[in-house]
């Protein structure tokens, strides 16, 4: 028998009592470690793997296909070796909360590695001003994490619902905050299980977009599994005040109470997607289950059993109308990864 296990609300999202969507995480996780397809894959490696693991239950947006095997690792050294036992061409796609995920109907081919399941430790360094705190950690813990210790400089992590993982390989950020401004370096894995320390200089870091820069002739393929923050000094109550505000604004602004992926489109320069998507009408736009969102016009949110291509048809829907009205070409926020329905099966 599977046992389901509820998710408790972030103390400051309790005292606006309002849903723990409101962080836009699923609202409940299935225990993969008792759930009874679960399959031990070896002596030597101590996770769990799944096949044809339903995604939908794994991406905030609630719907898309399944992949054909998901592994749950029960620690850094269990993933190390499990990505060396991996074949070479093996797809691999690492997830955290999938909070700025669409995996299309048709499913996904290869092998997603859930960080939140293992990688998820933090503290303070011995060096002053320093938290490190692994990829599969919320990035909103981490904001409560500093503000307890009295650094400052973290607090818009709080408005992002992903984990330190996300927030890293797409430099997330809100309220005027960015995650790359306050890293100190980075540690990866590669393929091969090795793990490597980095710092912001091996990357090349914009708007919503972080890209390691190429090694000689070659770029490996690298995730991130850690990060080490430095803040500086401040008051604890302080930002804990700044914390409470963003989640209100948050709360006021955006519709958390219904299954969504937050921002669908970056904004341009100068502009905001969410106006211009507003500007063509679109507030309210429905395609099967998938809507528009009356209260924000850059969220799209599932409304009732929505499939992953309804959201893509949005998606798509909003993009062609700005274009048309603006000339502006919408850029996607959130990624967009497996096969339409019917492609699953062609050579």
């Amino acid at each position: 028998m599977k046992t389901a296990m509820l998710m408790r609300a972030p103390r400051e999202l309790r005292a606006t009592n309002r849903h723990s969507s409101a962080f836009i995480l699923p609202p409940w996780s299935v225990d993969m470690r008792i759930a009874d397809d679960a399959m031990p894959i070896g002596a030597d490696l101590r996770g769990q793997l799944r096949h044809n693991e339903p995604m939908a239950r794994h991406v905030s947006w609630r719907a898309g296909g399944v992949v054909d095997r998901a592994y749950m690792p029960a620690d850094l050294a269990d993933l190390q070796e499990f990505l060396r036992g991996l074949p070479a061409a093996e797809p691999v796609h690492f997830v955290g909360l999938g909070s700025n995920l669409l995996v299309r109907d048709g499913g996904l081919r290869g092998t997603v590695i859930f960080t939140h399941w293992a990688l998820k430790q933090f503290r303070v360094e011995t060096r002053g001003g320093e938290i490190y705190a692994e990829a599969g950690v919320a990035s909103p813990k981490v904001a409560r994490f500093a503000a307890l210790h009295d650094l400052a400089g973290a607090e818009f992590l709080a408005g992002i619902p992903g984990t330190v993982g996300g927030a890293l390989a797409m430099n997330a950020g809100c309220y005027g905050g960015e995650t790359w401004n306050i890293v100190a370096r980075v540690r990866t894995i590669d393929r091969r299980g090795q793990l490597q320390e980095r710092t912001p200089a091996h990357y090349q870091i914009d708007y919503r977009t972080v890209v390691l820069k190429a090694e000689g002739e070659r770029r490996n393929e690298e995730w991130f599994v850690a990060a080490n923050f430095l803040l500086p000094r401040g008051s604890g109550d302080e930002s804990r005040r700044k914390i409470k505000e963003l989640l209100e604004r948050r709360i006021a602004t955006q519709p958390l109470n219904q299954p969504n992926a937050g921002s669908v489109f970056r904004n341009p320069k100068g502009d905001y997607a969410a106006r211009l998507i507003e500007t063509c009408g679109l507030k309210g736009h429905a395609i099967g289950g998938a809507v528009i969102s009356p209260k924000h016009a850059n969220f799209i949110v599932n409304r009732d059993g929505a499939r992953a291509a309804d959201i893509e048809a949005l998606i798509e829907l909003a993009r062609r109308a700005v274009k048309e009205k603006f000339g502006i070409e919408l850029e996607c926020e959130v990624k967009i990864i497996g096969e339409a329905t019917g492609e699953r099966g062609k050579a």
